[in-house]
């Protein structure tokens, strides 16, 4: 096909790559004929100008209609994107997934630095590391983190850090920084942070081992990834302090408590389930 232009949530052109779509899809678990329909139908209505966010639209509700746990993995970076303005449920994500990796975490933190106190969004301890974690949260794709967070982040680690060491059996620990974000780092934002040493961490970066990287590997899916119940009753579970897929599953008596019929139940905790199996 000729070369088509797309645009880009953050409204940038860049020329339509089939390829990309097809991975996608065939990340989420789709089988081949499934791809291969949907990858079809794009190609047949794309046209120049159409936006990312249109051809996932269609490409999702096709998926839907096909697999829905694979749509479900389809639509995770719009599921965290789905966890709310308060940027909470999204701190305790990051909270579970370092916590699935031996981390004993906190999260939501107020710490005493050497000249201030500080509200951590996530404090991660294994063996001598001592991670001190901001969540930079946005519901848009558009938005990214420019170089000016990486830059106030390291500035109040290091006020922290100089607390930190202080105390008692902290004179060995390998103390960091760092951040971790659902969409983007510019380049001088990770050029930076490799600089000084902090740790970050984007939806695709480091790559091979990003936020959509590791929860893939993991299980550990938002609840927001569901597609078998509604936006009002996402909102609901997020209130009581559930983030995870794992955690309905586990607590199906969760489903009774927001009202959730009990002839839904079944479908809602099958994909759940689906969604909390481990890759690696």
């Amino acid at each position: 096909m000729n070369k088509i232009h797309i645009i880009k949530a953050n409204g940038d052109k860049a020329v339509f790559q089939i390829e990309k779509l097809i991975y996608s899809l065939e990340k989420a678990g789709a089988n081949k004929k499934v791809v291969d329909d949907i990858a079809e139908n794009i190609e047949r209505i794309i046209y120049d100008g159409m936006t990312t966010k249109k051809i996932y639209q269609i490409a999702f509700k096709m998926l839907k209609g096909k697999s829905r746990v694979s749509a479900s993995k389809y639509k995770l970076k719009k599921a965290i994107m789905e966890l709310g303005p308060s940027g909470f449920p999204f701190e305790k994500l990051i909270g579970k997934i370092m916590e699935h990796e031996d981390f004993d975490t906190e999260v939501g933190v107020i710490v005493q630095g050497n000249c201030v106190k500080h509200e951590i969004d996530v404090i991660a301890q294994k063996d001598d590391k001592h991670y001190m974690i901001e969540c930079k949260y946005h519901s848009d794709q558009g938005r990214v983190c420019n170089v000016k967070i990486p830059l106030y982040i390291q500035s109040r680690f290091i006020d922290v850090e100089k607390q930190w060491e202080r105390q008692k059996g902290h004179e060995t620990k390998f103390h960091q920084g760092g951040v971790y974000t659902n969409t983007r780092f510019t380049t001088d934002a990770i050029q930076y942070g490799k600089c000084v040493g902090l740790l970050l961490t984007s939806w695709d970066y480091p790559r091979g081992n990003g936020l959509k990287d590791r929860i893939d590997q993991s299980g550990l899916h938002p609840l927001t990834a569901l597609t078998t119940i509604t936006k009002r009753e996402k909102t609901m579970l997020l209130d009581t302090g559930i983030v995870l897929c794992k955690e309905v599953h586990h607590n199906p008596d969760l489903l009774n408590q927001v009202g959730i019929e009990k002839s839904r139940h079944k479908k809602i905790l099958e994909d759940s389930e689906e969604l909390c199996k481990i890759t690696r």
